[in-house]
Parts: C-alpha cells; sequence; structure tokens
C-alpha cells in the first residue's frame, strides 16, 4: 500500500511538472508568426481536449509502444522501451497540458496590451516580453483555472489502473482482491485521495495569495 502510494505521488508530480511545462510552451507557441506553428499547437489542443483520456492512455501505450524497439532485459529476454509507468506520465501529461495552453492563453491575454508596448519600446525581444512580464502576469491572472485543472490531473492519475501502474488504485485492487476487504479498501483509498488533493489545493490557494497583486486580477 505504500509503495502504491508513493507511486502516486511521483506520477502526480511528473504529470504536474510536464504538463505546465507543456502550457507554457504551446502558449508561447499561440503567438508565433508561423502560421503552420499555430496551426500544430491547435491542433493538439483539439485533438487532446476532444477525446477521452482513457482512450488517449491506450493509444499511446497499445498502439505507439508497439512500434517502438525494444531492449534486452537482465534475463536475457525483451523489454519495451517504455514502461507503462512512462507511458501513463506522457499520455496524463498530454491532456492536462492541452488546457494548461488554453489556460495560460487566456491569462496572456487578459495582460494590458500597454504593457507589452511598453516592453517594446524599451528594446526587450519577444522571448524576453514573455518570460519576463507577459508570463509572470498572466500566470497571476491564470492560476485560479489552472489550480482547477491541476487537481483534476492528480484525480486522473487513476486511469493508469488501467495498464497495469502499481498506483495507489492498482495495489488496493489486489489487496482486496486477496482479502476480499472491499469496504476497507474503498473508505481508505476515498480518504487517502481526499487527503492528497486536499493538500495540494491548499499548497495552490496559499500560493496564489502570495503572488496575488493589489488591484490587479
Amino acid at each position: 500500500m505504500i509503495g502504491g502510494f508513493l507511486t502516486t505521488l511521483k506520477l502526480s508530480a511528473v504529470c504536474l511538472f510536464f504538463s505546465v511545462i507543456i502550457g507554457v510552451v504551446g502558449a508561447w507557441l499561440q503567438g508565433s508568426s508561423f502560421k503552420w506553428t499555430r496551426r500544430f499547437v491547435n491542433g493538439y489542443i483539439q485533438l487532446f481536449r476532444n477525446t477521452p483520456p482513457l482512450v488517449q492512455l491506450y493509444f499511446f501505450y497499445f498502439a505507439i509502444g508497439t512500434l517502438l524497439p525494444t531492449v534486452e532485459n537482465d534475463w536475457g529476454g525483451e523489454s519495451p522501451l517504455l514502461g507503462n509507468f512512462a507511458w501513463a506520465a506522457i499520455s496524463l501529461s498530454f491532456f492536462a497540458g492541452a488546457f494548461n495552453v488554453e489556460i495560460f492563453r487566456s491569462g496572456i491575454e487578459a495582460v494590458p496590451k500597454s504593457t507589452v508596448e511598453a516592453a517594446e519600446a524599451l528594446g526587450f525581444t519577444k522571448l524576453q516580453i514573455y518570460k519576463d512580464i507577459t508570463l509572470p502576469l498572466a500566470f497571476r491572472v491564470a492560476l485560479p483555472a489552472l489550480n482547477n485543472n491541476l487537481v483534476n490531473l492528480v484525480k486522473t492519475t487513476t486511469l493508469a489502473y488501467a495498464i497495469a501502474v502499481p498506483d495507489l488504485l492498482y495495489e488496493s485492487n489486489q489487496i482486496w482482491s486477496d482479502n476480499v476487504n472491499v469496504t476497507e479498501m474503498m473508505i481508505f483509498l476515498l480518504i487517502a485521495y481526499f487527503v492528497l488533493v486536499g493538500v495540494l489545493v491548499a499548497g495552490m490557494n496559499r500560493w496564489e495569495r502570495s503572488l496575488k497583486i493589489p488591484g490587479y486580477g
């Protein structure tokens, strides 16, 4: 059970980190001067927002995973290049990242154009404006919506059970299958995820208050 809980924490942390990175980079690319770059990002958003996350997980694991080369393992056999944990992290990060791109885009659009124009007049490059001016202001505006999406992402990590990632749900299933203590394990699962998500929400709310600018958003 402890191992399953640690796996859930690890998977959640990896997915949270990379989904935010995808959101930041995707929002930057949406403002690209290249038409096909914008179309690529918009296509990615539509694909991952309009399909179920479980279908995406199966697609990555069973479709793409079978196309990759295998590697020799320690006992002389062949193992997949990427394991089930890696595919779960990749799939869920891309899924949540699509929503994060739109969240950061809405925050960027809330930044006054006069602020950007002032930075341009001072000789800032486009990347410097995004990194040092637009993104910090947009992040403060987008943080409430980002908070909600990251909470949903932590709860969505339970889908990793479908490809046998040994997370909290998977290990709980193994325990109640052996000990026939379904009620006790379901109560534990409910409490465990309530505490886990509650800690994340409390941390995000505290972070939001610390970044709040009086009179702005």
